[in-house]
């Protein structure tokens, strides 16, 4: 659930967006699991000029992070990760970090079709998905019955199966 901040960075964004004739951007679940966890990750990180406006500052444990959000990794590529850092998250400084910098252009850019926003003290991050499978952030893969009994057992079992079905 979006904190009141939250909720109005992505109806700030949006009309950003829509006076651009770009469409809004969607809510998106596992999106905003990935921005809070991203910005839960930045939150004892200080708010310098090195880590704003960059696209995305290290994190050593993003596939981690991608992993507790249920992530497939492989759908991740066509998205953005968009931290800032504001002292006291100014409602009107965040947005203008967003839409008066170089992040400016990923929120120009219609492809992105989806949107997770999370924050964590002074740091608000804000995910952007596609709606390509290179940037849905679909589920992570779950494994099916033939590749947890590994396919030859498979194999086996079908033939005994069709034996005693013979017979």
């Amino acid at each position: 659930m979006l904190t009141d901040d939250e909720d109005n960075l992505l109806q700030g964004i949006n009309s950003f967006r829509t006076s651009l004739g770009i469409p809004v951007l969607t809510k998106h679940k596992k999106a905003a699991c990935l921005a809070d966890e991203v910005a839960e990750d930045l939150e004892n990180q200080p708010c310098t000029s090195i880590n704003i406006g960059v696209k995305s500052p290290p994190l050593s444990n993003f596939n981690r992070l991608v992993k507790k959000c249920d992530i497939d990794i492989n759908t991740t590529r066509d998205g953005v990760v968009l931290p800032v850092c504001v002292h006291d998250l100014v409602p009107t400084l965040v947005l203008t970090n967003y839409t008066h910098s170089s992040y400016a252009q990923y929120l120009n850019n219609s492809k992105f079709a989806g949107a997770g926003v999370g924050s964590e003290d002074d740091w608000m991050v804000v995910v952007l998905t596609t709606n390509t499978a290179a940037g849905i952030f679909a589920s992570g893969a779950h494994q099916s019955v033939v590749s947890e009994i590994g396919w030859k057992r498979y194999v086996v079992c079908l033939l005994l199966g069709s034996l005693v079905y013979l017979v």
